[in-house]
């Protein structure tokens, strides 16, 4: 492929050109799974590049530095094209990875067709990306938490999210019907503002959870509920 500008040949489609400073992709689409990365590159609607980038995953202590070396890669693969900004699809502890090597607007779409709903949504506004640590999105005047340390472990898992701004502890209820299941949670519908309430059950108490996101409707606001309740699937507390 050569530089759209200066048509200078690029080592790999999409690549940003060194020689006229030209950027010949402006987003880049990643789908994931544990062992292999879809690398797709797209400049306005059209596709202009795909690459790939696989690792075996190991057990025990090695883990993590294979999951840091294959995160690194796919970071390495779109630092090249210096996009405007990045979306990912699937496995979410890669994910997660990669994210924390990069410094681009990042969002997520789904894992079925990542590329044409990325496609799809073009034009429309994007979501504001929140670069917090999870700790400081929490706030409010109620600190208590229901479920202790997997109560905890449920609003950092929300809080993580790149669209939540904040997470405010509501009141904790008793006396519903008891549940032998331990820390259950599920993000509900979203308002007209594209805000959402976290419910949160251990036993026979119940909190809800007001979450504020950067959505600015009830669709924008749908998706990352939708996003949400996949997250605390993965996690177990559904």
């Amino acid at each position: 492929m050569n530089c759209r500008q200066c048509a200078s040949s690029l080592e790999r489609p999409g690549d940003y050109c060194l020689v006229c400073r030209t950027q010949n992709a402006d987003s880049v689409v990643l789908a994931v799974t544990r062992d292999h990365a879809d690398i797709t590159m797209l400049r306005d609607e059209t596709v202009v590049g795909k690459t790939g980038v696989s690792t075996t995953p190991e057990e025990g202590e090695t883990e993590v530095v294979e999951l840091r070396n294959f995160a690194g890669r796919i970071a390495d693969e779109v630092r090249r094209k210096h996009p405007e900004d990045v979306y990912a699809a699937g496995a979410r502890d890669v994910i997660r990875a990669v994210r924390a090597q990069l410094h681009y607007d990042f969002y997520r779409v789904g894992d079925e067709k990542p590329v044409e709903e990325v496609l799809a949504r073009r034009g429309e506004r994007s979501l504001e990306v929140v670069d917090l640590d999870p700790a400081e999105k929490i706030g409010g005047t109620h600190t208590t938490l229901i479920g202790n340390r997997d109560g905890m472990r449920v609003i950092r898992e929300v809080a993580c999210h790149p669209h939540v701004k904040k997470i405010i502890p509501g009141p904790i209820n008793a006396g519903g019907a008891s549940s032998d299941s331990g820390v259950r949670a599920k993000a509900t519908r979203a308002d007209e503002n594209g805000n959402v309430r976290l419910l949160l059950r251990d036993g026979s108490s119940v909190q809800e959870n007001r979450v504020v996101t950067t959505a600015m409707d009830r669709d924008l606001g749908e998706r990352i509920r939708e996003d949400l309740n996949e997250a605390l699937q993965e996690s177990g507390f559904r």
